[in-house]
């Protein structure tokens, strides 16, 4: 049996990324001609067409969706066995790491890695992007270097993930709030009025279902897209926000918060990285540092709210 050329999965992989023969041959410097040739000779060794024409530009089969991921690793683990073994050095480290995170993440965790970060790389950067969704499109095409969150059904399967720490929500409210000076029980806390957070808009989540176990439901007056904006509202008002301890700690300075007085689920928040970067000395350094500083917060913290009934 004739051996493949494995040159072509090179070519097939930047064929796949750019979805267009010229932009493909000017990646790889080659003429188009040339790239429409190698084109023709993978659409003869896999057996299918994989890039189609679809009005003026070209979409990938089924099969070739299904090779991207596959094709990307194996030229990365590929370049990485023929790349030089090199030493961090973290005293000349000069690169910008980008991270996707929730606002609750940068705003209690971000100023710790920070230091962490500066402490031993000074020339390191840290560039902090909004996560809208839980989509795992920004690590596959390497515009961003990890994210933290939930593990969700839209997170790629071929995504690693190490848990970093687990979340309870809990009930905050302004001082001298009225339900503050008697223990807040399930009754009295549905009775009350919320702000619910959703960065989809839903109209009920996870606190909502537990009531509902309880045959109970709660006043929703208003709805924001992040915990920040529950909690400025609940300082202003009378209103209840419901937000996870851990990513609102420093949001909460001054105000008044409480065990919610009904179970609801905890949340595992992780750290993900597409598998490409998984030997990266660079990368596994930023990646030890986001534990690090997850672990010394979770050492550090001291207990806030009130026990509850």
């Amino acid at each position: 049996m004739t051996k493949p050329d494995l040159n072509l999965l090179v070519t097939l992989d930047v064929l796949l990324a750019e979805a267009s023969v010229a932009r493909a041959a000017e990646r790889l410097r080659l003429s188009p001609s040339a790239m429409s040739r190698a084109l023709a000779r993978l659409r003869q060794v896999t057996g299918d067409p994989l890039l189609v024409r679809a009005g003026r530009g070209l979409v990938p089969t089924p099969r070739a969706l299904a090779l991207r991921e596959r094709v990307g690793q194996l030229v990365d683990d590929a370049e990485a066995v023929l790349r030089p073994a090199e030493m961090l050095d973290l005293s000349q480290l000069a690169r910008t790491f980008t991270l996707r995170t929730s606002e609750g993440f940068v705003e209690n965790f971000g100023p710790a890695l920070l230091r962490r970060i500066g402490a031993d790389a000074p020339g390191a950067r840290l560039r902090f992007l909004p996560k809208p969704n839980r989509e795992s499109g920004a690590l596959r095409d390497g515009s961003v270097d990890l994210e933290t969150g939930v593990i969700g059904l839209s997170t790629g399967p071929e995504v690693r993930a190490q848990a970093l720490f687990r979340d309870r929500f809990i009930g905050v409210l302004r001082s001298g709030h009225p339900l503050i000076d008697t223990p807040v029980t399930a009754s009295r806390y549905a009775g009350g009025r919320h702000v619910l957070v959703s960065r989809r808009g839903l109209e009920r989540g996870p606190i909502d279902d537990a009531l509902e176990k309880l045959g109970l439901e709660r006043q929703v007056v208003t709805t924001v897209g992040g915990f920040s904006a529950a909690l400025a509202l609940a300082r202003g008002s009378d209103l209840i926000a419901s937000v996870p301890e851990r990513h609102s700690g420093n949001l909460r300075a001054g105000m008044h918060s409480f065990a919610l007085p009904f179970p609801v689920p905890e949340v595992t928040v992780s750290m993900l990285w597409h598998p490409r970067l998984d030997a990266d000395p660079a990368q596994r350094w930023l990646r030890m540092c986001v534990r690090e500083v997850c672990l010394a917060e979770r050492a550090d913290r001291h207990p806030d709210t009130d026990p509850g009934p």
